[in-house]
């Protein structure tokens, strides 16, 4: 047993948390005007900051991003068969089934962890209307192969890209890729707004359509145009997510130290695979995966036992995959042969703790749990 058990647990995350007494300005705004929802005006100004720092053309706010996966596919009119990965969250197929739609689960990438693009062309049937694939970890899809296959087939992309804010690729926001693109800001998230999400949409034909689908359809007092459900962000969540702005270029520079800290020490630790770092891509360090391999001297939950019993609360993201849920598990395309590379993946992966106010002490008490059960 290791000093870190005299210690505070260290959870896999930790919200990001600004001063409370700034926040408490904007509380008093929306109590002075009693505007708490409907597109008010911390709501809209969120909005409009949002694509300032990100770089994209319009963002719709959501009370969840489970609830923009919903809508995205609604406004989007999908039916039918959606191409998507079994690595990631459940909140990405549930989108599918609550929208009667069938997921069909292709293989991951090996390296990225992503969808395998050459696995989605041999998956598409006439059934098939769009491509789901995940920015996994905030790790860029292969965009430009995907996009490529969308056209040759007449489908529609929507990305699903929870972990992926302010992530940038080829110069640009990855967001701006797809037809959509679908945020979280979920107190785990890197920026986060208690709970809430966004759909980044490129016009403002389609921006209007997916306001009025998360406002039940309404244009206006009298006018439904679809059958739509309450989406909408509150005005403290909006509020929240303004101050969050203020401090969200520190908190990524605070995770780039983490991840580098951890790089470093595990550098060397026979059978501990750490994913590539994003290269010449602007990445937001939203997690520090590790892949426990055969050369290691413990199995994964071996290795995650110990962690546990050291008050380290990593966690196994993403295991089991999304295709072995009950919901699931009997469609074809969940078949174990199917998906070899995401099982593999999904027995060794530990994601270690990272978050702006973890200390450098605390990743090297990590790190020395990591690193001593394979004698280093």
């Amino acid at each position: 047993m290791t000093e870190s058990k005299k210690t505070s647990p260290i959870y896999v995350t930790q919200p990001l948390m600004p001063p409370l007494d700034e926040f408490i300005p904007y509380l008093e705004q929306i109590w002075d005007n009693k505007r708490l929802t409907n597109s008010g005006p911390f709501h809209q100004q969120l909005e409009q900051a949002l694509c300032d720092y990100l770089g994209v053309n319009y963002v719709s706010l959501f009370a969840n991003g489970t609830m923009a996966l919903v809508t995205a596919l609604q406004a989007l009119r999908i039916t039918g068969e959606v191409i998507t990965t079994p690595y990631s969250f459940v909140a990405t197929a549930h989108s599918l089934l609550w929208n009667g739609i069938k997921p069909i689960f292709v293989d991951i990438d090996p390296v990225t962890l992503n969808i395998n693009p050459e696995k989605i062309e041999a998956a598409i049937t006439p059934q098939t209307t769009a491509i789901m694939p995940v920015h996994c970890y905030g790790y860029p899809s292969d965009v430009e192969r995907i996009q490529q296959i969308a056209d040759n087939y007449g489908l529609k992309v929507i990305y699903d890209a929870a972990h992926a804010f302010g992530v940038q690729h080829f110069g640009g926001s990855v967001l701006n890729h797809g037809d959509l693109s679908v945020l979280s800001f979920h107190a785990t998230k890197v920026f986060n707004t208690f709970e809430g999400g966004a759909i980044v949409c490129p016009d403002a034909k389609i921006k209007q359509r997916i306001d009025h689908l998360k406002n039940f359809g309404f244009v206006d007092e009298v006018t439904v145009v679809a059958p739509g459900i309450n989406g909408k962000m509150s005005e403290i969540n909006a509020a929240f997510g303004l101050l969050q702005l203020k401090y969200i270029d520190e908190a990524l520079q605070k995770r780039k130290a983490i991840d580098a800290h951890y790089r470093e020490g595990l550098a060397g630790v026979n059978g501990i695979h750490c994913l590539a770092d994003a290269g010449g891509d602007v990445a937001n360090y939203a997690y520090f995966p590790i892949l426990v391999q055969p050369e290691y001297p413990l199995d994964r939950d071996a290795l995650y036992q110990e962690l546990r019993n050291n008050d380290i609360h990593a966690r196994r993201y993403f295991y089991p995959l999304i295709s072995d849920f009950p919901m699931y598990r009997g469609m074809p395309s969940a078949a174990q042969a199917n998906l070899p590379v995401a099982r593999k993946v999904a027995s060794e992966v530990i994601c270690l703790p990272i978050y702006p106010a973890l200390s450098n002490d605390q990743v090297d008490v990590i790190v020395k749990i990591v690193a001593g059960q394979s004698g280093k």
